[in-house]
């Protein structure tokens, strides 16, 4: 079998990945095709700087921010410039890009989380759905507690080391216990908006650990779908925006 696969043509393996991954990723069916002539299919908007309603800031605090207005609906979505770099620092990886959403109509709109997604362009097109936030904390804190028994079993067996160890298991447990505490203060959750809570703002995270998601390129290009009130507003990005920027951020 090994054989023949390394003989197969490279359109037939780029063919079969494709469709592998599409059956693998989780969320892949929410991606939505803009085509709203198909009445069993969300209508969707997509952001494009050169429409009215839409805009592009690059802010000093190094964000760049896309925003969005369709009928009653605005939306902000702020990425940061460096967040590429981020996940691969992070103990648990993720990407992670901050949502406003805002409401000037008469009624109430209700905001859910779930079924946003982040579609990673240049990796097989990979969708992720967004994580939830208790269930990814929860996920954090096992990992912190499975860290403490793993080191005084590795103590235990070489004492030598336990400087070294215990060291490396402080610095994990403050970092656990720093994002835990971002991810449950910050996250958007889902909420009811109107005329007396016209706004909420909030991270929204999505993982990046998948075999369809290695190594960066110089350019990554992601779609971000956020289905409202029955319409799905896209904002496709660009990290950079343009190849090789860098945007500096003001100092504090």
């Amino acid at each position: 079998m090994r054989r023949l696969w390394n003989r197969a043509p490279q359109g037939l393996l780029l063919l079969l990945a494709l469709t592998i991954a599409s059956l693998l990723s989780p969320g892949a069916g929410a991606a939505v095709p803009r085509n709203n002539k198909d009445k069993t299919k969300i209508p969707s908007v997509r952001w494009d700087e050169a429409n009215p309603g839409c805009t592009f800031a690059r802010g000093d605090d190094g964000k760049y921010r896309y925003g969005m207005w369709y009928e009653d609906v605005g939306i902000t979505v702020a990425v940061d410039s460096q967040e590429l770099e981020k996940v691969h620092r992070r103990h648990e990886p993720f990407f992670g890009v901050l949502v406003t959403v805002r409401y000037r109509g008469p009624g109430s709109l209700d905001l859910t989380v779930d079924n946003v997604s982040l579609e990673f362009v240049k990796h097989f097109q990979v969708v992720q759905t967004a994580l939830d936030p208790d269930a990814f904390s929860q996920r954090v804190q096992n990992d912190a507690d499975e860290l403490d028994h793993q080191t005084a079993r590795d103590v235990e067996k070489h004492p030598e080391k336990k400087t070294e160890k215990e060291a490396y298991m402080r610095a994990f447990l403050k970092d656990s216990a720093e994002l835990q505490e971002f991810v449950g203060k910050n996250s958007l959750r889902p909420t009811r908006l109107g005329q007396g809570n016209a706004e909420v703002s909030g991270w929204v995270l999505f993982s990046t650990n998948s075999k369809w998601i290695n190594g960066w390129k110089k350019q990554e290009e992601f779609i971000l779908r956020l289905p409202i009130n029955g319409t799905t507003y896209e904002f496709p990005f660009k990290l950079p925006p343009k190849p090789g920027e860098v945007l500096l951020r003001k100092r504090e």
